[in-house]
């Protein structure tokens, strides 16, 4: 049964569903072939904690409705994977980090009851660097998560652990949130479909803030049906959160079809890049000659702040975190230092003791360029030039239909390469922070295979709520390329 069902879950929902329907299979047996595929790969440490119970229940209700014949959401069967930094009622939310430790939510995030109203299934609670801080997946409290393919290298971050749930098969999709690719680059290391929707397209109520202004929530899967069935399911206004948009969401799932030519831009400033793998910039060169032969416009751009991209993205979000951090005390919840006598004491140990090394970098450039000196020479200036970043993408984007580039540099590389050097980790973002930095939405198309055996994937950017073009391009190019 279960190598039968191996088959057929990778395919999609639509192929589970459809089996359930037949009776091949209930939906309780595809909830057990998860939690044994979970139980097998626990060393990869995608998962900090698995909901058997909860699965194994909401798999029986949905039995009985199948049985029955009473209605079912548009996701019945979909087994999802959460990052540990998305509410979930009764749950521990930790952000990966001791400063939270045994903190249990009080709520639901919406992107989450959302999908519990489609008769989603959520299987577990996804590890991640601590409060979404890395490229890694390195700077989690809880240890690394293991890329898959080659336990001894990075799954990328720092949604690491949806991206690998999903790339070792230990859910049929997940949830992972983004602030400076911190979903589109997993995926590419790991081989998957990840998807950042444009700023405010889906809600963040719910989400642990690191960056206001930039962070969103997005998902990661196999196929893109599956992914425009999610996004359908948790797009649209939240009168709980203040920056979701009231753009009417789209019907993605039964539009994903390339019914014309496009006309896209390229940057070759990221593919002539020294810091590119140059297997990364041959594969895009081709994959620019098969889209021409195709019909399509695809022309060279000039990219002229690239150098200032990761800059500005760190000043500004490193002073958005130590703004949202410094809720974290030790003295309402989480993490408490008992040794401490008075509160000045509590506070300062707590947090010395509860936050890892990056939070800590972090929390301490966001306070400097925050800091009265220093906010105008910093914070201000970086704000002037991701509105210059903005407006040049924005008149691109007037021209064009989508932006194709890099997802990644490199492919994913070895388990400590990078962390003596904070800055050379931070390039690793150089490709993918200028989504965030302009709130444009972005996906990683999982096309290409290194000679060292990891895959790696080309980014297309898009137009604000172009969500329904970048499936369909997605959706065309991976079964024509």
């Amino acid at each position: 049964m279960y190598s039968g069902l191996n088959s057929i879950v990778r395919t999609g929902l639509k192929n589970v569903q459809q089996g359930m329907r037949a009776g091949n299979f209930t939906c309780g047996q595809v909830v057990d072939y998860y939690l044994q595929a979970n139980r097998e790969k626990q060393h990869l440490n995608a998962f900090l904690e698995i909901f058997e119970a909860d699965a194994i229940q909401k798999a029986a209700e949905i039995d009985e409705k199948l049985k029955s014949g009473a209605p079912l959401g548009k996701l019945f069967g979909m087994v999802i994977g959460v990052k540990d930094v998305i509410a979930m009622k009764g749950k521990k939310l930790t952000a990966s980090s001791k400063i939270l430790d045994d903190f249990h939510s009080l709520y639901n995030a919406t992107v989450i009851e959302r999908l519990l109203q489609e008769d989603a299934i959520i299987i577990g609670r996804c590890n991640c660097d601590e409060f979404a801080m890395g490229s890694s997946n390195e700077n989690s409290a809880f240890g690394p998560v293991l890329n898959d393919i080659d336990n001894t290298r990075v799954s990328g971050g720092s949604s690491g652990g949806s991206a690998v749930a999903v790339q070792a098969g230990l859910c049929m999709a997940s949830l992972g949130s983004e602030t400076g690719g911190s979903i589109r680059q997993p995926a590419s290391f790991c081989g998957n479909i990840g998807f950042k929707p444009t700023y405010g397209r889906l809600s963040r109520y719910g989400l642990i803030a690191f960056a206001s202004s930039f962070d969103q929530i997005g998902p990661i899967t196999n196929n893109v049906e599956d992914m425009a069935m999610i996004m359908e399911a948790m797009a649209g206004v939240d009168p709980k959160d203040a920056t979701s948009s009231k753009h009417q969401p789209q019907a993605y799932a039964s539009n994903l079809k390339l019914d014309r030519k496009l006309k896209i831009a390229y940057y070759p400033q990221t593919l002539d890049n020294p810091k590119i793998d140059p297997e990364i910039s041959k594969s895009m060169y081709a994959l620019i000659d098969k889209l021409r032969a195709e019909g399509h416009t695809v022309e060279p751009q000039d990219l002229k702040y690239l150098d200032y991209l990761v800059p500005t993205y760190y000043v500004l979000t490193t002073a958005e975190a130590s703004s949202n951090l410094s809720r974290f005390s030790g003295i309402h919840y989480g993490f408490r230092d008992k040794d401490a006598g008075d509160m000045e004491t509590v506070i300062k140990n707590s947090r010395s003791k509860g936050f890892g090394k990056e939070v800590q970098r972090r929390i301490m450039l966001g306070t400097f360029v925050l800091s009265s000196g220093y906010y105008d020479a910093y914070y201000t200036k970086a704000q002037k030039v991701r509105r210059i970043i903005r407006d040049d993408t924005n008149k691109t984007l007037s021209e064009y239909d989508l932006i194709l580039l890099p997802t990644t540099p490199t492919t994913a590389f070895k388990l400590g390469e990078k962390t003596t050097d904070p800055i050379e980790m931070y390039l690793a973002d150089i490709f993918t922070v200028q989504a965030n930095i302009t709130g444009l939405p972005a996906i990683n198309v999982p096309l290409f295979r290194h000679s060292n055996g990891m895959p790696y994937g080309a980014q297309l950017m898009g137009n604000y709520y172009s969500e329904d073009l970048l499936l369909s391009v997605t959706d065309h190019l991976l079964k024509n390329y």
